[in-house]
């Protein structure tokens, strides 16, 4: 069994005071975080319902998750109900919304284009209805310095897995080609940015009305930030391919909703923030691999596609050049999107 950092008989404990303590505990896949889920079945009656066991670091990580389902809650969206929850532990007990994941439904043939347009009517009616204010007030702030800092892993995790040495000079000029393309990213509407909004991350509830069929989780890292960005995490996934037709149905409903946004402030945002994040997760996966997860490099052609499409906008131009100078071997600049 995979437990918290509080150990086996905390676990037993915490269970046992929340009226869980006979359940029937199986251990859930694990991703890259140190955030793991086991599922409970009520021992001896399937009718008294399941739930998840979220098994964290003590601390920030099970607070903020809990700060931020109440939060989408507040707004009509369908995070999972918290069920009990001891943070200083690392532990919560939350509800489980089945196996009907956006990754499932698609591997399994469902067309795309309803789950994602539903996906993106959940964004829209975030963006209309969200306000930094109360709880969301303490939220991280995703701004020019946090994004920039994000994009320096690239240099410390990816660099010197393909190239030979990597000199200070190189690594200053890469940081300074992200300063205007950060400034004009930044230009969109602010709302609550969820950071991983993607198909292994979204749940189809088809009991529920409206927005609210559109399950949410893995939200803990959420912040307040651009708009865009949560569009690039759903359109622009490390995981999966979305087809052209499918991307290009959502960016049109969702600027639709907002006739008052500029589409060519828009754009460079949605762009400058793909290559942000391209690059932010192909460093992550990089040190994971170091650190004895290689299977997380599969996604690795994905990503390099994905961020040679992003620097081939104007915008990056800079950036452009610095791959162009640098990993010339390594990323094809401009190439079109994948059918």
């Amino acid at each position: 069994m995979i437990e918290s950092m509080v150990g086996p008989n905390e676990v037993a404990a915490f269970l046992h005071r929340h009226g869980w303590g006979d359940a029937d505990r199986r251990p859930m896949a694990g991703d890259a975080s140190a955030r793991r889920y086991e599922r409970l079945y009520r021992a001896g009656n399937k009718d008294a319902g399941q739930g998840l066991l979220m098994l964290a670091p003590p601390g920030p990580m099970a607070t903020e998750f809990i700060t931020v389902a109440a939060i989408l809650d507040s707004l009509g969206l369908s995070a999972p109900r918290i069920l009990a929850a001891e943070p200083d532990l690392g532990l919560a007990l939350v509800e489980d919304f089945g196996d009907d994941t956006y990754t499932a439904l698609l591997d399994h043939g469902i067309p795309p284009l309803p789950l994602y347009e539903l996906a993106v009517d959940s964004l829209i009616h975030l963006h209309r209805h969200f306000s930094p204010d109360g709880a969301a007030a303490r939220l991280p702030v995703f701004d020019r310095e946090l994004f920039l800092n994000q994009t320096m892993l690239f240099c410390e995790s990816y660099l010197p897995t393909v190239l030979d040495t990597v000199d200070d000079q190189a690594i200053e000029s890469f940081r300074q080609a992200w300063t205007a393309p950060l400034e004009q990213a930044l230009t969109v509407p602010n709302s609550l940015l969820l950071r991983d909004f993607h198909a292994g991350n979204l749940f189809h509830l088809s009991d529920r009305p409206g927005v609210r069929a559109c399950g949410l989780i893995d939200f803990q890292d959420a912040g307040v930030g651009p708009v865009t960005y949560d569009m690039v995490s759903l359109l622009q996934d490390a995981r999966r391919d979305v087809p052209a037709r499918v991307t290009a149905a959502c960016l049109a409903r969702y600027t639709a909703a907002f006739p008052n946004l500029d589409p060519g402030l828009f754009e460079i945002s949605y762009n400058v923030l793909a290559a942000q994040r391209h690059i932010r997760v192909i460093a992550i996966f990089a040190r994971l691999a170091g650190q004895g997860k290689p299977d997380y490099m599969a996604y690795l052609p994905r990503l390099l596609a994905l961020l040679g499409q992003a620097l081939g906008h104007p915008v990056l131009e800079d950036l452009a050049i610095w791959f162009d100078r640098h990993l010339n071997a390594v990323i094809e600049i401009g190439q079109q999107p994948r059918q």
